[in-house]
């Protein structure tokens, strides 16, 4: 009895083994293969700050790092804007109504930024909802809006973010350090572009930065 069983055992255990070892690689694929990486340039970057500021109250770029910081009594980015305070980098020159496009980077969170957009898909303007994805960070917390809890303890360290766009297939997928940890639906089709940097929300800190490296935008 024992002999007939062993084929039997040894046939489950080989199959639970390709089936875990076949996850594994699924999840530790790279999140942009089969995408194409487009070209950017220091003109795709549109810097938007305080209005009544000079971009180096609130900006810096040395050594390939973006610095964005800004305080909640900040003015907003433009006058006559009832926004609240924002220091934020908006990808120029590669809106987009269709196909699949994804955001790259890597962030850093320096401890007390609390109540800030770090990250966003943005909607075309003066369209409400204004987005269709907005990272933010509490409390150490990286969250999809004020839900989906995407990361703990990002202060004080870099982490790299991809998140995909499908609008054709209305999806988005969030992943961090290659790992994929949210997926959720769009809200239709619009015009989108990405941004990223603070921008100040609900229970936003006196002080909110954000540092980015190597952005980077695909298209499939």
């Amino acid at each position: 009895m024992a002999s007939s069983a062993l084929p039997v055992v040894l046939t489950a255990f080989l199959v639970s083994f390709f089936l875990l070892k076949d996850s594994v690689l699924l999840c530790s694929a790279d999140p942009t293969d089969g995408f194409r990486l487009i070209p950017l340039t220091e003109s795709n970057f549109l810097l938007q700050k305080p209005y009544n500021l000079a971009s180096a109250d609130r900006y810096s770029y040395s050594n390939g790092v973006r610095r964005l910081w800004v305080f909640s009594t900040d003015k907003p980015f433009k006058s006559g804007s009832s926004t609240d305070p924002r220091t934020e980098i908006r990808i120029k020159g590669y809106d987009y109504s269709s196909g699949v496009w994804q955001f790259e980077g890597y962030v850093f969170v320096p401890s007390g930024t609390s109540g800030a957009s770090i990250m966003q898909i943005h909607r075309a303007e003066g369209e409400k909802p204004a987005t269709d994805a907005m990272l933010r960070v509490y409390d150490g917390e990286l969250r999809f809006y004020v839900g989906a809890v995407l990361e703990n303890n990002v202060y004080n360290r870099w982490i790299k973010l991809n998140v995909i766009h499908d609008v054709d297939g209305n999806k988005l997928t969030i992943f961090v350090d290659g790992v994929m940890k949210h997926e959720a639906q769009g809200r239709g089709r619009s015009d989108f572009y990405f941004k990223f940097g603070v921008y100040g929300q609900t229970g936003e800190s006196n002080r909110m930065e954000s540092r980015w490296r190597d952005v980077k935008i695909f298209k499939k």
